[in-house]
C-alpha cells in the first residue's frame, strides 16, 4: 500500500535551490537534427507512426507519443497545433471577419415546385380570400363575402393537410386556422344562417388550443337572442361572463348589459333590475339608466324611479355644451345632422326657455350675458349675420348693456372694412360708457384707418387712462406714434408692451423694425434674434434678418438665414433670388440652377429666370445644356431679343448652320424695335408741338423730352437687369433683394388692433375669443 509513496531525500531539506541547473533534454531544440526519432516523424505523413508497435526511443530520451514509460502511457498529442498555420504569418493580413474570402455566394433560385414553396403561396392565397371576405362584407356585398369565407375555409384544410405530410403538427399556423373560422362564423351570422354559425362557433370553442375562445360565447348569446331563444342566450352570456377576467371592465359591462336587456325581454323585471343596478354603481351610462327606469316602472316602484332618474341625469354627457352644434370634421353625413338639429324644434324649445326662465328672475343681467355668449357663439359657427342680429338687440337696452354690445358690433365692422359703420357703433359704444376701453380702442382704431393718427393717439391714451392694463392701446398707440415718425416715443410704447407680453412676435417684430428705421442694425438683428427663437419658422422673420446681415457685408451669415427661410418657405421669390445671385458671386453656378429653375416654376411667365438658368449653365461650362435652354426659351418667348443674341453667340462659338437662322430673326426684332421706337417718338413730338403750338410756349417740348427720356433710361434699366454675355451677374446691385416681414398672423404694421366687449360687468374686457390680439387684414 506504500509501494507507490516515495520520500523526498533528506538532503534536498538542506538545499532550498537544488534542481533549477538540471537540464531536460526534451527542449533541446538545437539538437533535433541528431533526433532520429524525431526526423522520422518529420518524414512520414502528418507524423505518421511506423507500422512496428515498438515505441521509438529518442537518442535524446524524449519520451514518444503514445509510449508506455515507467508503466504510464503519454497522451496522443497533434503535430499541429489547431487553428495555427505558419501559413498565418507569412504576409497574410489579420482578417478575423473572413472579408477576404470574397462576395457571399448568390442566393439559391427559389423552387417552384418544392412542397414548402407550395404551402407559403397556399397560405397567402388564405390569408387574401380572409381580406376580400371581409372587404365585401363592409361593402354590403354578404352573399360574396360568405363564398369568400367558404372558399378560403377549404383552401385552410387542404393546407393543414399538406402541412402535417410536411412537417410535424406542431408547426401548424393555428392563427390562421382561427381567423378563418371566425370569419366564416361571422359570415354565416351575417348571412341570417344561424345553424351553421353557431355550429363554425362550437367547433372554435371546443378547441382547446385557441386562447381566450371562449369569448366567441357572447357572439352566440347574440345569434340566441335573434332566435329568441332567450334561456340559452342569458346562458351562453354568464358563460362568456365566467371567462373574461376582471380587468376587462369594459366589456363585462356591455356583457351584463346584454343580460339586462335580455332580463326585460323576458319579463324577469327583478334579475333585469339587479344587472343594471350593477352597470349604474360600476359605470354609469345613458342606456342603462334608461332600462334601469324602465324596469322600475314594470314593477310599479316610483321612488326607484326617482331615485333611478336622478342617477340617470347624473350621467356626463361627454360633449362640450358650446362646441356640440360645431361640426369637429368635414363629414357631410355628420355635418348635415349637425344642421338639422342645431335649430330643430327641441333645440328652440331649449333656448327660448332657457332665456325666459332668467329674464323673469332675479338674474336679469345674465339673461344679458346670455345673448351676448349666444352672439359669440355665432361667431364661431362662421354664423356673422346672426351674430350682428343678435348684438343689434341691445341697441335699446340701458347703457351697460348697449356699451357692451355696440363695442362687438364695432369690432365686427371694422373686420369686414365697414369702417363708416364700425366708427357709427364705436361712438354708440363710447357715448353708453365714456370708461369703456375697448370702446376707445376701436373708436381710436376707426380714425386711424381715416388717417387721423394724432386723434386716434388721443383716444387710445384715453383708453390707457381708463385701464392702464389694455394691450390692445399700448399696442396701437406704438403704431400711431410710428405713423407720426415718433421713433423714440414708439419705441417706449413697445417696450414696455414687451414688459408685459415677454414671448409676443407682433411686439418683438415691431422693436426690431422700429430700431432699423433708427438705423441702428445691430440691435435691430438682436431682437430678430429673440423674434426667431420665439417662432423659429417664421420664413419672413429669417428672410428680414438674412438681408440686414446682407446689409451689414456679411454674406456667411446672410446666406444662413437666407436658407433657412427657403426650407421653411421655398415660394418667396425674393429669397429665391438671392440664393440664386449669391451662388453665382460664389462661383458655385451649378448650385445656383436649381433656385432658378424654381423662380421659373412660380413665375413661368418672366423670362429672366429661364435666361438665368441658361446663362448658369453657359457659366458652368455645359454649353449643350445652355443652347438647349436658349432654344427652349425662344420657343416659348419668341420675341425675346437677348435670347436670340445668346443663341446667335452661342452658335458662332460651336459653329452650328442654325447661326444665320437665328441672326435673321435678330435682324428683324432689332428692326422692328427701332421702328417702333421712331414711332412712338414721333408721336411724342407731334403731340408736344400741338401743345407749345396751343399754349404759345416751347417748354413743353422740353418736358416731353424730359418724359421720354426718363422711360427709356427705364427701359434701358430693365435691360441692365439681365446679364449680358460679357458682363457677370452683380447680386449686389440689385435693390430689390430685401425682403419685408410679414407676420404668420397678417399684416400688422399698417393697422391697429381692435377690441370687443363680452361682458356687462367687466368693463376692462376684450374677447380673446374673437381675436383681439389679431389685426385684421
Amino acid at each position: 500500500m506504500m509501494e507507490n509513496v516515495h520520500l523526498a531525500p533528506e538532503t534536498d531539506e538542506d538545499d532550498l535551490y537544488s534542481g533549477y541547473n538540471d537540464y531536460n533534454p526534451t527542449y533541446d531544440t538545437e539538437e533535433l537534427e541528431n533526433d532520429t526519432a524525431f526526423q522520422q516523424a518529420v518524414k512520414t505523413s502528418h507524423g505518421r507512426r511506423p507500422p512496428s508497435k515498438t515505441s521509438l526511443a529518442s537518442s535524446m530520451g524524449r519520451p514518444v507519443t503514445g509510449a508506455i514509460q515507467d508503466g504510464v502511457t503519454r497522451p496522443m498529442t497533434a503535430v499541429r497545433a489547431a487553428g495555427f498555420t505558419k501559413a498565418a504569418l507569412r504576409g497574410s493580413a489579420f482578417d478575423p471577419l473572413g472579408q477576404s474570402r470574397g462576395p457571399a455566394p448568390p442566393l439559391e433560385a427559389r423552387n417552384e415546385d418544392s412542397p414548402e414553396e407550395k404551402i407559403r403561396q397556399l397560405e397567402k392565397k388564405v390569408n387574401e380570400l380572409v381580406e376580400e371576405s371581409c372587404i365585401a362584407n363592409s361593402c354590403g356585398d354578404l352573399k360574396l363575402a360568405l363564398e369568400k369565407a367558404k372558399d378560403a375555409g377549404r383552401k385552410e384544410r387542404v393546407l393543414v393537410r399538406q402541412r402535417e405530410q410536411v412537417t410535424s403538427p406542431e408547426n401548424i399556423n393555428l392563427d390562421l386556422t382561427y381567423s378563418v373560422l371566425f370569419n366564416l362564423a361571422s359570415q354565416y351570422s351575417a348571412n341570417e344562417m344561424y345553424p351553421e354559425a353557431l355550429n363554425t362557433y362550437q367547433v372554435i370553442v371546443k378547441n382547446k388550443m385557441f386562447s381566450n375562445a371562449g369569448r366567441l360565447k357572447v357572439n352566440m348569446g347574440n345569434i340566441y337572442l335573434k332566435q329568441r331563444n332567450y334561456s340559452k342566450a342569458i346562458k351562453f352570456y354568464r358563460m362568456a361572463l365566467d371567462q373574461i377576467p376582471s380587468v376587462h371592465k369594459e366589456m363585462r359591462i356591455k356583457i351584463m348589459q346584454n343580460i339586462g336587456v335580455t332580463f326585460i325581454k323576458t319579463g324577469q323585471y327583478s334579475d333585469a333590475i339587479n344587472s343594471f343596478e350593477h352597470i349604474m354603481r360600476m359605470a354609469p351610462s345613458l342606456k342603462a339608466g334608461f332600462n334601469l327606469i324602465l324596469s322600475y316602472f314594470a314593477v310599479g316602484d316610483r321612488e326607484k324611479m326617482k331615485k333611478a332618474f336622478q342617477k340617470l341625469i347624473a350621467v356626463p354627457l361627454e360633449t362640450d355644451e358650446d362646441g356640440k352644434y360645431i361640426s369637429p370634421n368635414d363629414d357631410p353625413h355628420t355635418n348635415l345632422v349637425i344642421e338639422a338639429i342645431k335649430n330643430d324644434h327641441l333645440r328652440q324649445m331649449e333656448r327660448e326657455r332657457c332665456v325666459e326662465v332668467v329674464k323673469a328672475s332675479q338674474y336679469v343681467e345674465l339673461a344679458n350675458d346670455l345673448e351676448i355668449n349666444k352672439a359669440i357663439m355665432y361667431l364661431r359657427q362662421k354664423d356673422f349675420n346672426q351674430a350682428v342680429e343678435t348684438l343689434k338687440m341691445f341697441e335699446k337696452k340701458d347703457s351697460s348693456v348697449k356699451s357692451a354690445a355696440a363695442t362687438n358690433l364695432s369690432f365686427l365692422y371694422y373686420l369686414e372694412n365697414e369702417f363708416s359703420q364700425a366708427s357709427s357703433y364705436a361712438d354708440l359704444a363710447v357715448n353708453s360708457d365714456r370708461y369703456n376701453p375697448s370702446a376707445l380702442t376701436n373708436k381710436g382704431n376707426t380714425v386711424f384707418a381715416n388717417g387721423d393718427y394724432e386723434k386716434a393717439a388721443e383716444f387710445y391714451k384715453e383708453a390707457l387712462r381708463n385701464d392702464s392694463s389694455c394691450t390692445e392701446a399700448l399696442y396701437n398707440i406704438g403704431l400711431t406714434y410710428k405713423k407720426l415718425n415718433r421713433l423714440d416715443e414708439a419705441l417706449d410704447c413697445f417696450l414696455k408692451l414687451h414688459a408685459i407680453l415677454r414671448n409676443s412676435a407682433q411686439v418683438l417684430y415691431q422693436i426690431a423694425n422700429i430700431y432699423e428705421l433708427m438705423e441702428d442694425p445691430t440691435q435691430a438683428m438682436e431682437w430678430l434674434m429673440q423674434l426667431i427663437s420665439v417662432v423659429p419658422t417664421d420664413s419672413r422673420a429669417l428672410s428680414k434678418l438674412g438681408g440686414l446681415y446682407d446689409s451689414e457685408g456679411d454674406k456667411s451669415q446672410a446666406f444662413q438665414y437666407y436658407y433657412e427661410s427657403y426650407r421653411y418657405f421655398p415660394s418667396n421669390i425674393e429669397v429665391i433670388e438671392w440664393l440664386g445671385a449669391y451662388y453665382i458671386d460664389t462661383q458655385f453656378c451649378e448650385k445656383a440652377i436649381q433656385y432658378f429653375e424654381r423662380a421659373s416654376l412660380i413665375q413661368p411667365t418672366q423670362v429672366k429666370w429661364q435666361l438665368m438658368v441658361a446663362s448658369c449653365f453657359r457659366r458652368s461650362g455645359n454649353y449643350q445644356k445652355a443652347l438647349d435652354t436658349y432654344k427652349d426659351i425662344h420657343r416659348k418667348f419668341p420675341e425675346n431679343v437677348e435670347c436670340l443674341r445668346f443663341l446667335v453667340r452661342l452658335c458662332t462659338d460651336i459653329g452650328l448652320k442654325e447661326v444665320q437662322e437665328y441672326a435673321t430673326k435678330l435682324k428683324r426684332l432689332e428692326k422692328m424695335k427701332e421702328i417702333r421706337e421712331q414711332r412712338t417718338k414721333s408721336g411724342r413730338d407731334g403731340s408736344g408741338g400741338l401743345r407749345g403750338r396751343r399754349d404759345g410756349s416751347a417748354g413743353s417740348d422740353g418736358g416731353q423730352n424730359c418724359g421720354a427720356g426718363s422711360r427709356g433710361e427705364r427701359l434701358s434699366a430693365q435691360l441692365r437687369a439681365l446679364p449680358r454675355m460679357e458682363e457677370p451677374y452683380d447680386s449686389s446691385s440689385n435693390k430689390e433683394l430685401d425682403a419685408s416681414y410679414v407676420d404668420p398672423l397678417g399684416p400688422q404694421i399698417e393697422r391697429p388692433r381692435t377690441a370687443a366687449r363680452k361682458r356687462v360687468d367687466e368693463d376692462d374686457f376684450a374677447d380673446e375669443e374673437l381675436g383681439d390680439d389679431l389685426l385684421p387684414e
